[in-house]
């Protein structure tokens, strides 16, 4: 299946569009950055695409797990569009504007129900790499460049983007990324923890689809209760909702899923999980 996130009018009208296109497949839900003409750049319109298409596939039962990917092999995402900057964000009105469109897209893919991979390839750059930080897990193929180039441009990030990106490879390297804002190899950002696996340039699409396949295939409702889980061990006590926590473990112990697993397992032969 595939289909169009909707265009807001003042989408661009040069001969293409670039857009949040969604597809889904075998229980993948895919969401595509299209912007190929500038390696995947995410305009404006683009960053208020991605909460409704978000919203979509949270509620197609099919899909297990979203991926998150540019559109071609030029680029996963070489940040937010620049070319766009002098219109939309030249004052501190535009500017504030801007920030909120671009908080309420990485707001949506940070509390996404279901698990969610960026699959990398070729290059990842300052909003692309904020972008793949809101998701559970990032795949990148082996030859991906990573980079922050924001002090090259005097441009300010956001604590919330800082902060998810200090969560992830720690202060010591978060400090090295901003203040030489340089280029990093997949195997550079990998042993900083920024991505948990190398897949071979050939036949990486394939290795990228049996990589989600496998999280497709796993128990829909086990997969939440530990999203869940994990996330709340990163806020303050007082912050965690242990209710929904508890509530969404007893409703894996209260499924079908629960069952299947179990002859599945008896009967030495794949579960088949419905996530009920």
């Amino acid at each position: 299946m595939s289909q169009l996130a909707k265009i807001p009018p003042e989408a661009e009208a040069d001969g293409y569009t670039p857009q949040i296109r969604v597809e889904v497949r075998d229980g993948i839900g895919w969401m595509i950055f299209a912007n190929p003409k500038r390696r995947n750049a995410v305009t404006f319109t683009m960053w208020r695409q991605i909460p409704a298409a978000l919203a979509d596939l949270a509620a197609d039962p099919s899909v297990r797990v979203v991926a998150l990917r540019g559109e071609g092999e030029s680029s996963f995402i070489s940040g937010a569009d620049i070319s766009e900057f002098a219109t939309r964000r030249s004052t501190p009105e535009q500017v504030a504007a801007y920030d909120v469109v671009g908080t309420e897209a990485n707001t949506a893919i940070v509390n996404f129900s279901k698990p969610t991979v960026a699959v990398i390839r070729t290059w990842c750059v300052g909003g692309g790499v904020a972008t793949a930080l809101g998701c559970d897990l990032r795949i990148a193929a082996e030859d991906t460049r990573f980079a922050v180039p924001a002090a090259r441009l005097g441009l300010g990030y956001r604590y919330s983007g800082i902060k998810a990106l200090v969560d992830v490879v720690g202060p010591a390297n978060a400090r090295e990324i901003f203040f030489t804002a340089r280029q990093y190899t997949s195997a550079e950002a990998q042993a900083m923890g920024l991505i948990n696996r190398i897949l071979p340039v050939a036949g990486f699409d394939a290795a990228a689809e049996a990589y989600l396949a496998q999280i497709a295939g796993n128990a829909p409702l086990t997969m939440h209760a530990a999203k869940l889980a994990i996330g709340a061990t990163g806020q303050d006590a007082e912050q965690r909702d242990m209710a929904t926590i508890e509530t969404a473990i007893q409703a894996c112990f209260d499924s079908e899923d629960y069952l299947e697993g179990r002859k599945a397992f008896a009967k030495k032969r794949p579960p088949v999980f419905k996530g009920r």
